[in-house]
């Protein structure tokens, strides 16, 4: 799977390149962080990436941009998001929060929309009827 993103990144040089898939690199969610998908990071990184969305926690989690390594970096760093809302119980997060986590949710069911332009990204935590939890955010690209 590396390889083939190396290639495809490589192949497909764009500026504000997201990237989704369902196991999180950083997570304080019940499953927590998953070291495995540190080299598609690094992959996505060395290709200045913006965002990852993930899912397999049940919760809402924003991290502020960081690299591969859990360092934050406001330069070049990668912001993630685990987005888990979509209709299977939600678990409430552990009680070590990692690093850099900026907003994090276990109570609401919902729908995160992305903008993507071609300099910049815009995200918004879009709610179920009647609840009132939301996230909301712009960001450049590098």
């Amino acid at each position: 799977m590396v390889n083939w993103l190396e290639q495809d990144l490589s192949s497909n040089p764009t500026p504000c390149t997201l990237a989704y898939w369902h196991d999180p690199l950083f997570s304080s969610g019940y499953h927590g962080s998953d070291p495995k998908m540190k080299p598609s990071w690094e992959a996505l990184y060395a290709a200045d990436a913006e965002a990852v969305l993930n899912g397999h926690d049940h919760d809402y989690e924003r991290f502020a941009p960081q690299d591969p390594n859990g360092k934050a970096d406001t330069q070049r760093g990668i912001r993630e998001f685990v987005v888990g809302t979509g209709g299977r119980e939600l678990r409430p997060f552990r009680t070590t929060i990692e690093a850099h986590s900026e907003v994090r949710n276990a109570n609401t069911f919902g729908v995160l929309k992305l903008s993507l332009y071609p300099d910049s990204y815009e995200w918004k935590f879009v709610p179920v009827a009647e609840a009132t939890f939301t996230d909301s955010g712009a960001s450049w690209c590098h």
